[in-house]
C-alpha cells in the first residue's frame, strides 16, 4: 500500500507535473492522518502535500478516503489549475448536487465563465498509448522520466509526512 500519498496522491503529482510543464519539483510539506478508521491504525484516510515545480508553479494536493454515504459516486476527484488570468477546475467523477456524471471542466477567465461537459467527447487516448508503449517499448503516453519523477515525489512526500490524526 505505501501510504495514501503514494496511493491516490501519485495521480495528483503526475497531473501537476504534466499541466505545469514541470520536469522536477520539491515537496515543501506533507501530512497524513487516520480520522475515521481506528480499527485499522496503519491506514491513512487523509493526506495532503504542497509542492513547487521547477517552472515556479505551486501545487496543493489533498486526497482522502472520507466519502460520505450520500455521495452518488465513489469519490469527488477535483483538480484546480490557477493562473494569473483565470483558472480551470476539473471535476472528474461528479458535479456535486448538480450532475451525477463526471468529466466536467469549468473555465473562468477575463472573458467570463463557462462549463464544459466533456464526457464522451474526447475519449481516453492515454490508455491506448500506454498499452502501445508497453508493447512497442516507446514513450508516447508519458516518458519513463516523468513517471519516475512523479513516483519519487510521492515517496518523498510520504516519507516526510507529519502524522496528524
Amino acid at each position: 500500500y505505501g501510504g495514501i500519498l503514494c496511493d491516490i496522491g501519485s495521480h495528483q503529482v503526475e497531473q501537476f507535473l504534466h499541466y505545469t510543464g514541470s520536469r522536477d519539483a520539491t515537496v515543501l510539506s506533507a501530512k497524513v492522518a487516520n480520522y475515521a478508521n481506528p480499527a485499522h491504525p496503519e491506514l491513512e484516510d487523509f493526506g495532503d502535500m504542497t509542492v513547487v515545480g521547477d517552472t515556479g508553479a505551486t501545487g496543493y494536493h489533498r486526497v482522502d478516503w472520507l466519502n460520505p454515504d450520500g455521495l452518488a459516486t465513489w469519490g469527488d476527484g477535483r483538480t484546480i489549475l490557477l493562473g494569473t488570468d483565470g483558472y480551470i477546475e476539473l471535476r472528474k467523477y461528479i458535479n456535486v448536487a448538480a450532475d451525477r456524471g463526471g468529466d466536467h471542466l469549468f473555465l473562468v477567465d477575463r472573458k467570463g465563465e463557462s462549463h464544459h461537459q466533456l464526457g464522451g467527447k474526447i475519449g481516453f487516448p492515454f490508455f491506448g498509448q500506454l498499452v502501445r508503449d508497453c508493447l512497442d517499448r516507446t514513450e508516447t503516453a508519458m516518458t519513463q522520466a516523468h513517471a519516475f519523477k512523479a513516483a519519487e515525489l510521492c515517496l518523498q512526500a510520504q516519507a516526510m509526512a507529519v502524522r496528524v490524526g
